[in-house]
Parts: C-alpha cells; structure tokens; sequence
C-alpha cells in the first residue's frame, strides 16, 4: 500500500476505536489512537498474515502488551477482515467476544490474551525463542505502552532478548508521553528509553509514529538487524485524530458521550475529506 492508503486506511481504524468505545461507554481511546498508525502499518504491510487462514503456523504473531488499547486492535483486525466492523460496537458487552482484553481463545487474529501490564512482551519473548529452537522464520511484534514501561517484568524480557539474540523480534513502544496517572516522567520517568533498550542489547530505532515513511523505514531497518532484538521507540499523540482528545490524559480511559462522539468523528470525516482532496 502507498502511504495515502494507509492514511485511508488508519483513519478507518480510528473511527472504528471511537465508535468502539463510545457503544460500549468505556475503554481506552487515548492509547488506541496513538498506536492506530502502527497498527495500521502492521496488519496492512508489514506482517506475514492471511485473515482467510488466521492460525496459518507461518504467519507473523503479533503479542498486544498494553493490553487496555485492544480498541485499536480490535479496529485494525475488523478493517484487514478477520471479523465484520459492525462487532466493534459489540465491545465490553456482555456475551461479545470483544471485551476489554483481548482473548486469544475466542478473536481470530490473536495470538495471545493480554493481562496485566508488562506481561505480554515476556510472551512474544518465548514465541521469538520458540521460532529459533523450532527453526521457523516467522517474526514476532509486540506493542507496549511508555507507562509500562514501568513495570519490571519489562526489563527481565528484555534482558533474556538481548542475551539470546533474538533479531526476529521487535519490540514497539508507543511512546506519547502520557499515562493514566499523568505525563509518564511525572509518574516514574522511563527515560531515556532508547539508551535503555540499548543498555539490554537492542538495536534501536527512534521514529514519528504518525509519519509511514518513517514507519516503513524502521521496519525494513528492523527487518535487516541480524543477531540483536530491534525495539522501535514511535514517538506519537495521545488522542491522535481526535482534536479534544489530542495530548490530553484525561482520555486515556475514558468514553466519549454522545455529544463528543459526533465532535470525534465529525474530526476523523474531516481527515477523510482531506485524503480524497489528495487523492484527486
């Protein structure tokens, strides 16, 4: 895809994360809109999947570490066709297979159930691991949150990366600044996160997570880094998309009424509008 496709593309899935949590009066927009450009890059371009065969044993896993954005995840895997749109407003409520985490057992698409923070990157380690012992060349990705960052299970998984080597994986910070408590520097500052990953033997690329040229290039990078992890620090916008949830921590979970909801996607028809201009 070009990158006017996946800018198509990704305001598409942003839509689907407002629409989301507005039906179901709660989860986490701020973080899903971030990361809605990565998501996009990843199910759209760079992964080895096929959403007519899901657990295709060649495909590419991809682990959601910041579990509460599964919005956003739930947006990306409807728009590439693993389920219908129409699902997304089926979020949180009671019966759906949509809910607040994601569950592997019951989403095509998911390659693992996300919990508690911190835990999902230690997944994607042993998937990698897994792949090396087993000698298969799928890759693995996993997105974690600057907040959590914080957390220590983090760095363990990272350390056993860096010290086995695992150059088929990548690991994705969504790096906006923001956690449910605040700027994440005020709360228990993670930086410098680049030097950190550096620190447990990565190869690390810092990249604006909104821009897909960039995107793009960082994933090739990524993609020819032979004998160490990759972890790629994309530097985004809580809210992205949405104007008065742009860089605000009071949306990172939190609902949009009915009035904010139409505000919300009145913006994202507006970038819509912007794209066909282009286009033409």
């Amino acid at each position: 895809m070009n990158n006017l496709e996946l800018k198509k593309v990704a305001n598409q899935v942003r839509k689907g994360i407002v629409t989301a949590v507005h039906s179901a009066k709660a989860g986490h927009p701020g973080g899903s809109l971030s990361a809605a450009d990565i998501y996009t890059f990843l199910y759209f371009e760079e992964m080895n999947i096929d959403p007519k065969d899901p657990d295709k044993d060649s495909r590419d896993r991809f682990v959601l570490s910041k579990g509460h954005t599964a919005p956003g995840l739930y947006s990306a895997l409807a728009n590439r066709g693993y389920f219908p749109v129409e699902d997304l407003k089926t979020l949180r409520k009671l019966g759906s297979y949509l809910q607040g985490h994601p569950c592997m057992q019951h989403i095509p698409g998911v390659d693992m159930s996300s919990g508690s923070l911190g835990q999902g990157v230690s997944a994607a380690v042993g998937m990698a691991l897994g792949a090396k012992i087993d000698k298969k060349d799928f890759r693995v990705y996993t997105l974690l949150g600057d907040g959590e960052i914080e957390e220590g299970q983090v760095w363990e998984a990272a350390m056993f990366a860096g010290a086995k080597k695992l150059d088929n994986l990548v690991v994705i910070v969504d790096n906006n600044g923001l956690q449910i408590d605040g700027p994440v520097e005020e709360v228990n500052d993670p930086n410098p996160i680049d030097k950190k990953f550096e620190a447990f033997k990565f190869h690390v690329i810092n990249v604006d997570a909104h821009d897909f040229d960039a995107i793009r290039a960082a994933f090739k990078e990524a993609r020819e880094t032979k004998g160490v992890p990759t972890a790629i620090i994309a530097h985004s916008l809580k809210g992205k998309g949405v104007s008065f949830m742009e860089g605000q921590v009071g949306w990172h979970g939190k609902a949009p009424n009915d009035e904010e909801y139409e505000t919300a996607m009145k913006d994202l028809e507006k970038i819509d509008e912007e794209l066909a201009k282009e286009e033409a």
